[in-house]
Protein backbone atom coordinates (compact mmCIF):
# COMPACT_ATOMS: atom_id res chain seq x y z
CA UNK A 1 0.00 0.00 0.00
CA UNK A 2 1.31 3.54 -1.27
CA UNK A 3 2.05 5.21 1.98
CA UNK A 4 0.14 7.98 2.75
CA UNK A 5 0.32 11.51 1.69
CA UNK A 6 1.17 14.48 4.05
CA UNK A 7 0.98 18.32 3.16
CA UNK A 8 3.01 20.47 4.77
CA UNK A 9 1.82 23.95 4.63
CA UNK A 10 4.73 26.52 5.62
CA UNK A 11 4.59 30.29 6.27
CA UNK A 12 5.69 32.85 8.27
CA UNK A 13 4.38 35.36 10.98
CA UNK A 14 2.69 38.39 9.46
CA UNK A 15 3.54 42.18 10.69
CA UNK A 16 0.43 41.80 12.65
CA UNK A 17 1.08 39.11 14.48
CA UNK A 18 4.70 40.45 15.35
CA UNK A 19 3.51 43.65 16.28
CA UNK A 20 1.23 42.32 18.89
CA UNK A 21 3.59 39.95 20.09
CA UNK A 22 6.04 42.97 21.24
CA UNK A 23 3.36 45.74 22.04
CA UNK A 24 0.54 43.39 23.60
CA UNK A 25 -2.28 45.17 22.36
CA UNK A 26 -3.81 46.73 19.64
CA UNK A 27 -3.87 49.93 20.70
CA UNK A 28 -0.08 50.05 21.34
CA UNK A 29 0.79 48.91 18.09
CA UNK A 30 -1.48 51.49 16.56
CA UNK A 31 0.13 54.67 18.67
CA UNK A 32 3.52 52.99 17.36
CA UNK A 33 2.41 52.53 13.81
CA UNK A 34 0.92 55.77 13.66
CA UNK A 35 4.53 57.89 15.17
CA UNK A 36 5.61 56.16 12.01
CA UNK A 37 3.48 57.44 9.25
CA UNK A 38 1.59 54.04 8.95
CA UNK A 39 -2.12 52.90 9.97
CA UNK A 40 -2.83 49.78 11.80
CA UNK A 41 -5.35 49.17 8.85
CA UNK A 42 -3.22 49.02 6.13
CA UNK A 43 -1.20 46.24 7.75
CA UNK A 44 -4.72 44.47 9.48
CA UNK A 45 -5.26 44.90 5.27
CA UNK A 46 -2.23 42.36 4.27
CA UNK A 47 -2.45 40.06 7.75
CA UNK A 48 -6.17 39.55 6.71
CA UNK A 49 -5.05 39.12 2.50
CA UNK A 50 -2.45 36.24 3.85
CA UNK A 51 -4.32 35.03 6.38
CA UNK A 52 -6.86 34.51 3.43
CA UNK A 53 -4.64 32.71 1.29
CA UNK A 54 -3.35 30.09 3.77
CA UNK A 55 -7.08 28.91 4.23
CA UNK A 56 -8.28 28.94 1.05
CA UNK A 57 -5.05 26.82 0.04
CA UNK A 58 -5.51 24.75 3.10
CA UNK A 59 -9.16 23.73 2.41
CA UNK A 60 -7.79 22.27 -1.29
CA UNK A 61 -5.55 19.75 -0.17
CA UNK A 62 -6.88 16.46 -0.81
CA UNK A 63 -9.20 15.18 2.50
CA UNK A 64 -7.27 11.31 2.68
CA UNK A 65 -3.78 13.50 2.70
CA UNK A 66 -2.85 14.49 6.12
CA UNK A 67 -1.59 18.02 6.87
CA UNK A 68 0.76 19.67 9.12
CA UNK A 69 1.98 23.38 9.69
CA UNK A 70 4.90 24.86 10.35
CA UNK A 71 6.16 28.38 10.90
CA UNK A 72 9.62 29.81 9.43
CA UNK A 73 10.99 29.91 12.82
CA UNK A 74 10.37 25.96 13.55
CA UNK A 75 11.53 24.45 10.14
CA UNK A 76 15.30 23.42 11.90
CA UNK A 77 13.16 21.31 14.35
CA UNK A 78 10.43 20.04 11.85
CA UNK A 79 11.19 16.55 10.10
CA UNK A 80 9.64 16.15 6.27
CA UNK A 81 9.50 13.03 5.36
CA UNK A 82 9.82 11.62 1.93
CA UNK A 83 6.17 11.12 1.21
CA UNK A 84 5.13 14.91 2.20
CA UNK A 85 4.05 17.76 -0.26
CA UNK A 86 5.28 20.81 0.86
CA UNK A 87 3.38 24.06 0.46
CA UNK A 88 4.85 27.14 0.70
CA UNK A 89 2.60 30.41 1.44
CA UNK A 90 4.53 33.27 1.66
CA UNK A 91 7.86 35.23 0.17
CA UNK A 92 10.25 33.60 -2.57
CA UNK A 93 12.66 33.69 0.57
CA UNK A 94 10.32 31.52 2.43
CA UNK A 95 10.81 29.02 -0.34
CA UNK A 96 14.64 29.01 -0.05
CA UNK A 97 14.62 28.87 3.63
CA UNK A 98 12.41 25.84 3.39
CA UNK A 99 14.80 24.06 0.19
CA UNK A 100 17.75 23.03 2.83
CA UNK A 101 15.25 20.76 5.03
CA UNK A 102 14.50 18.75 1.68
CA UNK A 103 15.82 15.83 -0.68
CA UNK A 104 13.01 15.33 -3.52
CA UNK A 105 9.63 16.65 -2.10
CA UNK A 106 7.59 18.94 -4.40
CA UNK A 107 7.18 22.45 -3.46
CA UNK A 108 4.11 24.52 -4.32
CA UNK A 109 5.35 28.08 -4.14
CA UNK A 110 2.54 29.94 -3.62
CA UNK A 111 2.20 33.70 -3.37
CA UNK A 112 -0.83 35.37 -1.45
CA UNK A 113 -0.09 39.05 -2.15
CA UNK A 114 0.60 38.93 -6.20
CA UNK A 115 2.51 42.45 -7.18
CA UNK A 116 4.30 42.64 -4.36
CA UNK A 117 6.87 39.61 -4.66
CA UNK A 118 9.50 39.11 -7.53
CA UNK A 119 7.76 35.86 -8.04
CA UNK A 120 11.05 34.17 -8.60
CA UNK A 121 10.04 30.78 -6.41
CA UNK A 122 6.59 31.69 -5.42
CA UNK A 123 5.39 31.23 -9.02
CA UNK A 124 1.83 30.26 -8.43
CA UNK A 125 -1.55 32.25 -7.47
CA UNK A 126 -4.13 30.93 -5.25
CA UNK A 127 -6.25 29.55 -7.64
CA UNK A 128 -3.39 28.17 -9.36
CA UNK A 129 -2.52 26.30 -6.41
CA UNK A 130 -5.67 25.23 -5.66
CA UNK A 131 -6.38 23.40 -8.70
CA UNK A 132 -2.85 21.87 -8.65
CA UNK A 133 -3.59 20.73 -5.39
CA UNK A 134 -6.98 19.00 -6.33
CA UNK A 135 -4.92 17.32 -9.57
CA UNK A 136 -2.54 15.91 -7.18
CA UNK A 137 -5.66 14.92 -4.85
CA UNK A 138 -6.76 12.89 -8.61
CA UNK A 139 -3.74 11.72 -8.83
CA UNK A 140 -3.23 9.84 -5.34
CA UNK A 141 -6.67 8.53 -5.81
CA UNK A 142 -5.69 6.55 -9.00
CA UNK A 143 -1.85 5.25 -7.75
CA UNK A 144 -4.31 3.93 -4.98
CA UNK A 145 -6.89 2.28 -7.14
CA UNK A 146 -3.96 0.96 -9.83
CA UNK A 147 -1.88 -0.73 -6.77
CA UNK A 148 -5.23 -2.24 -5.56
CA UNK A 149 -5.84 -3.82 -8.90
CA UNK A 150 -2.13 -4.84 -9.59
CA UNK A 151 -2.03 -1.74 -12.18
CA UNK A 152 0.18 1.31 -13.26
CA UNK A 153 -0.89 4.89 -12.28
CA UNK A 154 -0.05 6.85 -15.52
CA UNK A 155 3.04 9.38 -15.32
CA UNK A 156 4.26 12.19 -17.53
CA UNK A 157 8.00 12.04 -18.93
CA UNK A 158 11.28 13.63 -17.25
CA UNK A 159 14.32 15.30 -18.22
CA UNK A 160 17.23 16.88 -16.19
CA UNK A 161 15.27 20.30 -16.18
CA UNK A 162 11.82 19.00 -15.63
CA UNK A 163 9.76 15.63 -13.92
CA UNK A 164 6.22 14.69 -13.02
CA UNK A 165 5.04 13.63 -9.58
CA UNK A 166 1.47 13.42 -8.30
CA UNK A 167 0.20 14.87 -11.95
CA UNK A 168 2.17 17.99 -11.32
CA UNK A 169 5.12 19.37 -13.42
CA UNK A 170 7.64 20.41 -11.45
CA UNK A 171 11.23 22.58 -12.56
CA UNK A 172 14.22 21.08 -11.14
CA UNK A 173 16.45 23.59 -9.49
CA UNK A 174 20.36 23.35 -8.55
CA UNK A 175 21.39 23.66 -5.06
CA UNK A 176 24.38 24.82 -3.74
CA UNK A 177 26.63 22.64 -0.83
CA UNK A 178 28.88 23.83 1.20
CA UNK A 179 31.00 21.36 3.75
CA UNK A 180 34.36 21.18 5.97
CA UNK A 181 36.99 19.43 6.42
CA UNK A 182 35.35 17.77 10.10
CA UNK A 183 31.93 16.75 8.39
CA UNK A 184 29.94 19.55 8.64
CA UNK A 185 27.61 20.51 6.10
CA UNK A 186 25.03 23.12 4.62
CA UNK A 187 23.00 23.57 1.67
CA UNK A 188 21.36 26.38 0.11
CA UNK A 189 19.19 27.48 -2.91
CA UNK A 190 20.44 30.90 -3.51
CA UNK A 191 23.62 31.08 -2.66
CA UNK A 192 26.75 30.27 -0.26
CA UNK A 193 28.90 33.34 1.88
CA UNK A 194 32.42 32.46 3.49
CA UNK A 195 33.64 35.51 5.23
CA UNK A 196 34.90 36.94 8.40
CA UNK A 197 31.87 36.76 11.21
CA UNK A 198 31.36 40.69 11.05
CA UNK A 199 32.43 41.41 7.36
CA UNK A 200 36.14 42.44 7.64
CA UNK A 201 38.50 41.42 5.79
CA UNK A 202 38.74 37.63 5.86
CA UNK A 203 42.21 35.98 4.66
CA UNK A 204 42.48 33.09 2.92
CA UNK A 205 43.61 30.59 -0.06
CA UNK A 206 41.46 30.15 -2.96
CA UNK A 207 41.43 27.30 -5.53
CA UNK A 208 38.71 26.87 -8.31
CA UNK A 209 38.15 24.25 -10.86
CA UNK A 210 37.29 25.54 -13.98
CA UNK A 211 37.02 28.64 -16.25
CA UNK A 212 37.53 32.36 -14.73
CA UNK A 213 39.15 35.14 -15.43
CA UNK A 214 42.12 35.36 -13.75
CA UNK A 215 45.41 36.46 -15.54
CA UNK A 216 49.03 36.50 -14.38
CA UNK A 217 49.42 38.53 -11.14
CA UNK A 218 49.93 36.54 -8.23
CA UNK A 219 47.23 34.01 -8.86
CA UNK A 220 49.17 30.03 -9.78
CA UNK A 221 47.47 27.63 -11.79
CA UNK A 222 48.36 23.82 -11.82
CA UNK A 223 46.70 22.09 -14.21
CA UNK A 224 43.17 22.86 -14.70
CA UNK A 225 42.80 24.29 -10.53
CA UNK A 226 43.93 27.71 -9.69
CA UNK A 227 45.16 29.19 -6.48
CA UNK A 228 45.61 32.16 -5.17
CA UNK A 229 45.94 34.12 -1.33
CA UNK A 230 43.75 36.25 -0.42
CA UNK A 231 42.32 38.93 1.75
CA UNK A 232 38.54 39.83 0.84
CA UNK A 233 35.40 40.65 2.44
CA UNK A 234 34.22 37.46 1.78
CA UNK A 235 33.59 34.91 -1.51
CA UNK A 236 29.86 34.60 -2.65
CA UNK A 237 28.77 31.07 -4.66
CA UNK A 238 25.62 31.65 -6.63
CA UNK A 239 22.77 28.52 -8.51
CA UNK A 240 21.13 29.98 -10.98
CA UNK A 241 17.93 30.89 -8.32
CA UNK A 242 20.32 33.27 -6.83
CA UNK A 243 21.28 34.81 -9.67
CA UNK A 244 18.46 37.23 -9.61
CA UNK A 245 19.99 38.45 -6.00
CA UNK A 246 23.11 39.47 -4.25
CA UNK A 247 24.67 37.30 -7.01
CA UNK A 248 22.87 39.47 -9.70
CA UNK A 249 24.28 42.81 -8.15
CA UNK A 250 27.73 41.73 -8.05
CA UNK A 251 28.09 40.55 -11.90
CA UNK A 252 26.50 44.11 -13.01
CA UNK A 253 28.68 46.08 -11.17
CA UNK A 254 31.61 44.20 -13.06
CA UNK A 255 30.37 44.99 -16.66
CA UNK A 256 27.49 41.57 -16.75
CA UNK A 257 29.47 38.36 -16.37
CA UNK A 258 27.41 35.46 -18.24
CA UNK A 259 25.56 33.75 -15.33
CA UNK A 260 24.29 30.19 -15.04
CA UNK A 261 19.96 29.36 -14.96
CA UNK A 262 17.94 28.19 -12.54
CA UNK A 263 17.99 24.84 -13.87
CA UNK A 264 21.74 24.35 -15.02
CA UNK A 265 23.69 22.35 -12.74
CA UNK A 266 26.77 24.85 -12.57
CA UNK A 267 27.43 28.02 -10.04
CA UNK A 268 28.76 31.20 -10.11
CA UNK A 269 31.42 32.77 -7.59
CA UNK A 270 32.48 36.22 -6.84
CA UNK A 271 35.36 37.44 -4.29
CA UNK A 272 34.16 40.81 -3.17
CA UNK A 273 36.39 43.61 -2.57
CA UNK A 274 40.09 41.30 -2.91
CA UNK A 275 42.72 43.35 -1.66
CA UNK A 276 46.30 43.45 -3.31
CA UNK A 277 49.29 43.46 -0.83
CA UNK A 278 52.84 41.84 -0.65
CA UNK A 279 51.10 38.83 0.46
CA UNK A 280 47.72 38.46 -0.83
CA UNK A 281 46.77 38.67 -4.39
CA UNK A 282 43.73 39.90 -6.86
CA UNK A 283 43.05 38.26 -9.80
CA UNK A 284 41.28 34.70 -9.06
CA UNK A 285 37.90 37.53 -8.42
CA UNK A 286 35.37 35.06 -10.24
CA UNK A 287 34.42 32.17 -12.17
CA UNK A 288 32.29 29.35 -12.58
CA UNK A 289 31.78 25.87 -11.50
CA UNK A 290 30.04 22.97 -13.54
CA UNK A 291 28.80 19.62 -11.72
CA UNK A 292 31.93 18.20 -11.50
CA UNK A 293 33.74 21.71 -10.16
CA UNK A 294 35.00 22.86 -6.43
CA UNK A 295 35.64 26.07 -5.11
CA UNK A 296 38.13 25.46 -1.92
CA UNK A 297 38.96 27.62 0.64
CA UNK A 298 41.37 27.12 3.07
CA UNK A 299 41.51 29.25 6.26
CA UNK A 300 44.17 31.78 7.03
CA UNK A 301 42.34 33.65 9.86
CA UNK A 302 41.18 32.67 13.25
CA UNK A 303 37.78 31.89 12.06
CA UNK A 304 35.39 31.92 9.05
CA UNK A 305 31.52 31.61 8.94
CA UNK A 306 29.84 30.24 6.47
CA UNK A 307 25.92 30.53 5.80
CA UNK A 308 23.07 30.03 3.30
CA UNK A 309 20.37 32.43 1.64
CA UNK A 310 21.32 35.30 4.06
CA UNK A 311 20.20 33.20 7.21
CA UNK A 312 23.83 34.10 9.52
CA UNK A 313 21.81 32.19 12.47
CA UNK A 314 22.40 29.00 10.78
CA UNK A 315 25.89 28.87 9.76
CA UNK A 316 29.00 26.89 10.03
CA UNK A 317 32.06 28.10 11.94
CA UNK A 318 35.67 27.10 10.30
CA UNK A 319 39.10 27.85 12.40
CA UNK A 320 42.59 28.37 11.15
CA UNK A 321 43.49 25.57 8.99
CA UNK A 322 40.26 24.49 7.58
CA UNK A 323 38.90 23.81 4.16
CA UNK A 324 35.81 24.66 3.30
CA UNK A 325 34.76 22.97 -0.43
CA UNK A 326 31.73 24.70 -2.38
CA UNK A 327 30.29 22.23 -5.08
CA UNK A 328 27.05 21.72 -7.13
CA UNK A 329 24.42 20.44 -4.36
CA UNK A 330 23.34 16.59 -4.93
CA UNK A 331 19.59 17.62 -4.03
CA UNK A 332 18.00 19.67 -6.39
CA UNK A 333 14.76 21.57 -5.30
CA UNK A 334 11.72 20.05 -7.16
CA UNK A 335 9.17 23.67 -7.78
CA UNK A 336 5.73 22.97 -8.84
CA UNK A 337 5.18 24.67 -12.04
CA UNK A 338 2.13 23.37 -13.49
Amino acid sequence: MPLQRRAVVVHRRTELDELLDRHATRGQAEFFLRSRGRTLAAVQERHDTVTAARARVAAAIPEEWRRADVERADLGRFLVAPEDVVVVVGQDGLVANVAKYLTDQPVLGVDPEPGTNAGALVRLDVPTAVGLLQRAGRATRAATAAHETGGRAPSGPDDGATSHVLGLRTEDLTTVRASLDDGQVLTALNEVFVGHPSHQSARYRIAADGPGDASGGRGVTRGSVRNERQSSSGVIVATGAGATGWCASIARERGGRRLPGPTDPALAWFVREAWPSPATGADLTEGLLDAGGELRLTVESDQLVVFGDGVESDRLVASWGQEVTVRVGENRLRLVVG
